[in-house]
Parts: C-alpha cells; structure tokens; sequence
C-alpha cells in the first residue's frame, strides 16, 4: 500500500505551482536582491511580489511584512525586539504556546537585570484560554507583552485572540498571536484578531521550508535580532532568500483562494475520522471547543502514543505523538498538562493532520489498521499480564 501522510501540521509538500514559481531563482534569476544590476532587481521585484502576496492573506500593506527564516525567528523577534524596546514589565504567554513563543519568554524572565515577569494565561480542559482568569491575572498584574497563539498545533484549538487582546489593549499591552496552524486552514485577518503583530510561516501551507514571515502593526517598534546590511526595514538582516520568499508568496496566494473549497471537505473526514476512533474507545482532545478542520488529536486509553505512531507508521500511516517540534524532548505534552489531562492518558497522545490530498479511502484504511494493531497490543498486554 503506499504511504499516507497524516501529519500536515508538522509540514506539508511543496505545492507543484509553488515549486513552479520558485525554480527560476534558483539558476536563471539567481541574482542577490541588494544588487543594483538587473539581476538583482529582477530578484528584487520578486520579492516585492511575494511580500504583497502574502500581506493580501492577511489583509495587511505590503511594508508591514517582515520576512524571516521561520516561523521560530519570527516569534522571537517579536518576543525579544518588543521586550527589548520596552521597559521591563509582565510578559503574558497562554499555558499552551509552542516552545518558540515560550523559551524566549523564559528566557526574558532569567535575564539579571532588566528581567520581565512572566504569566502564564490558564487554558481551560477543552484547551481554550480561560477568560476569567485571563482577565483577573490582567487587571492584577498591568501586561506590557502578550502572545496567545491563534490555532494549537497539537489540538488545533482555537483561540479567541481578538477578545484577549481588547483586554490586553485596554491595560496598555503589545499584542502578539502566532497564526501559523491557522493560514490556510480558516480565515486570518490580521485587523479582526487587533493585534499588533502576528506570526506566519510558509512550510504549514504547501509552501517551502526556510520562509516565514512577522507581521507588525506599522507603530510597533522592535529591535533586530539580526544586525547587518539593514534588511527587512533594518529589522532582519541578511541576503533574501528569493527563492523560499517566492514560494512563500505564491503558496499564501493559494491558501486564499482554495480556503473555501478544502475546509468543509477536510473537516467531513476529520468528522469521519474522529467517528471511527471514538467507537473504539479513544478520547479525542479539545473536542468541545473550537478547532482548526483538520486536526484530531486523540488517545486510546492503555495504549502507548509512541508505541501507536510506530505501530502506525510500518502500516504505512504517517501520524505524531504529540508535536513535532518536541520530538527532542521527549515527556508528556505540556499542551495536555496544561489542559489538566490525567498523566497516564496522555502519554497515549497520538495527533492527526489531514491536509488536502487526504481522501476518504485512506481515512477508512486507517481505521482498519488502527483496529488490527489495537486488538494485537491488547491481546499480547492480556497474554504478559
């Protein structure tokens, strides 16, 4: 049988347009965009072109997009340009932020001298931030920074960013969202969300890996993390890489225009899905909240999550035992702790990402095989117990 691949929101394929667009700049139109000679503003242009590209997804002007290597640069140029533009204060973070909103966060809080105080924003069972709490914790403790990611990577929950940043805004507060889980998968509008700033990241959407991007309010004032010749508005500097920025423009250009016609169909099969898994007796994480359409995020009881997704993979199935980004780190998810699930159910974590060229042939053989392997760890669990 040939592989499935079921774990998009660790990265996706290049799309065939996006590899298109991107070839030239790698022989014909290989010119440094800082150069003056055509080359060079042939390559300029280019770039030009992607920066629109994906302002237009977001619905922001093209110099509010600086781009980055990734969405990982991109997080901490906010976390740390905005902090180091600030005077040190209270740094807000959601319990469930990807470890590129978090380390730096930590380490603002470790400096010794001017340190930040970092909170964490409680999320409630079903993943969702919780409002109280976020409000008490705001009114106590006056914010200058927050960061509340848009879409969990793990459970895919989604947060109601534009009601956590009004509240941030009236103490006064730098608002942040990272949004990466989110393009392409529902609709981001950097002016719904008032933030000042916002996270994306090209690899999640069909585009290449090497291109992100930080959206900034015009206002926002941030210090590189990166000083050389200037680039990005003074703010990353360092040769464009054309090619991934041209790739990141046209896969935004696509997440836009197929938005419409893949959410209802992804979200049908991860219904189906989900269905399936649940008549076996798996719990499915943050199902009472709101999610991204193709994430499933589930455990069956007694049933190792590494043990599963190995299990899994020489059937031919491609999933993930938590996040990708924390396969270095191995130990329970902190997204689930936060979430206040019981240690032993999840350590059973296993997440599944559909993406576009899913079908619902594979999505019925991976039931079948999730079955068999299930009924065979139980059966030699009873024959060693």
């Amino acid at each position: 049988m040939k592989p499935t691949y079921f774990d998009h929101n660790a990265t996706t394929c290049v799309d065939d347009a996006v590899l298109d667009a991107m070839l030239p700049y790698f022989q014909q139109e290989f010119g440094n965009a800082s150069s003056r000679h055509g080359y060079g503003i042939t390559a300029r242009r280019a770039i030009d072109k992607a920066r629109k590209q994906v302002a237009d997804a977001v619905g922001v002007q093209p110099v509010q997009v600086i781009f980055t290597s990734g969405g990982s640069e991109a997080n901490n140029l906010f976390i740390r340009g905005a902090a180091d533009s600030l005077k040190p204060g209270n740094l807000f973070i959601s319990a469930i932020e990807h470890p590129c909103v978090l380390k730096p966060a930590q380490a603002l809080a470790r400096r010794s001298c001017d340190a930040w105080s970092v909170h964490q924003l409680a999320v409630n069972p079903s993943g969702q931030v919780d409002w109280d709490a976020a409000g008490s914790a705001m009114r106590e403790h006056k914010p200058g920074l927050v960061s509340v990611m848009l879409a969990n990577n793990e459970t895919g929950v989604i947060q109601d960013v534009a009601g956590i940043a009004e509240l941030a805004r009236v103490q006064g507060a730098t608002v942040h969202t990272d949004a990466i889980q989110g393009l392409g998968k529902i609709p981001v509008d950097f002016a719904a969300l008032k933030v000042h700033a916002m996270t994306l990241s090209a690899h999640k959407i069909y585009g290449p890996k090497g291109a992100a991007a930080l959206i900034v309010d015009k206002r926002l004032l941030l210090k590189p993390l990166i000083y050389g010749g200037g680039h990005e508005n003074g703010l990353r500097s360092g040769t464009e890489n054309v090619p991934a920025i041209v790739g990141f423009g046209v896969a935004c250009e696509l997440a836009r225009s197929r938005l419409a016609e893949t959410a209802q169909p992804i979200s049908q099969l991860r219904d189906d899905l989900e269905k399936g898994l649940v008549a076996m007796g798996a719990v499915i994480f943050g199902a009472g909240a709101a999610r991204i359409p193709n994430t499933c995020y589930f455990a069956l009881p007694d049933i190792e999550g590494d043990t599963l997704v190995v299990k899994l993979d020489k059937a031919g199935f491609a999933v993930a035992a938590g996040a990708a980004c924390s396969s270095v780190n191995p130990g329970q998810s902190h997204v689930l702790s936060a979430m206040q699930v019981d240690p032993m159910l999840a350590r059973c974590a296993v997440r599944i990402s559909l993406g576009s060229r899913n079908t619902r042939e594979q999505v019925e053989d991976f039931l079948r095989a999730i079955q068999r392997i299930v009924e065979e760890l139980r059966q030699i669990s009873s024959l060693s117990s």
